[in-house]
């Protein structure tokens, strides 16, 4: 089972009122949009190319896959810790865990595999070296390990 302990980064968020639908919790689909904003602070915390770095250079990461598995749900006002790491770095694409707590309470988790490519013929090219070490650090792991 997914434990706080398993990540180092969080991104804190609140929900908001226009999160929740008739059953007064998160509709299901806002999960997706949590991970995004999360998995978007992750990334600005490695200081790698941004989304609009990695356009200008004609290089980006897609979103291969995305997965939620729900043991809670979320409601209004609650303030959530959604914690992501990276568990698997391969040629050319990278499969993220993310998990969202209230407090101790583990509500989701999810995992999105996200493929380098080269935005022209969207065809997968090999993660940068640079990018390996970087996320390496962040994980506190050896580049081969991840």
């Amino acid at each position: 089972m997914t434990q706080k302990t398993d990540f180092t980064f969080f991104h804190q968020l609140r929900v908001r009122w226009a999160e929740v639908d008739l059953q007064r919790v998160v509709f299901n689909g806002n999960y997706l949009l949590y991970f995004d904003v999360a998995f978007t602070e992750y990334w600005r915390a490695t200081g790698l190319r941004d989304p609009l770095g990695q356009q200008k250079e004609g290089f980006e990461l897609f979103v291969r896959k995305a997965q939620l598995e729900y043991h809670g749900s979320a409601g209004f006002d609650d303030e959530l810790d959604i914690g992501v790491r990276c568990v698997k770095l391969g040629r050319s694409s990278m499969t993220i865990a993310i998990a969202i707590f209230r407090g101790d309470e583990h509500l989701i988790d999810g995992e999105l595999i996200y493929v380098y490519a080269d935005s022209h013929v969207k065809k997968s090219v090999a993660i940068p070296d640079a990018w390996r070490v970087r996320i390496a650090e962040v994980e506190r792991v050896r580049p081969e390990g991840l």
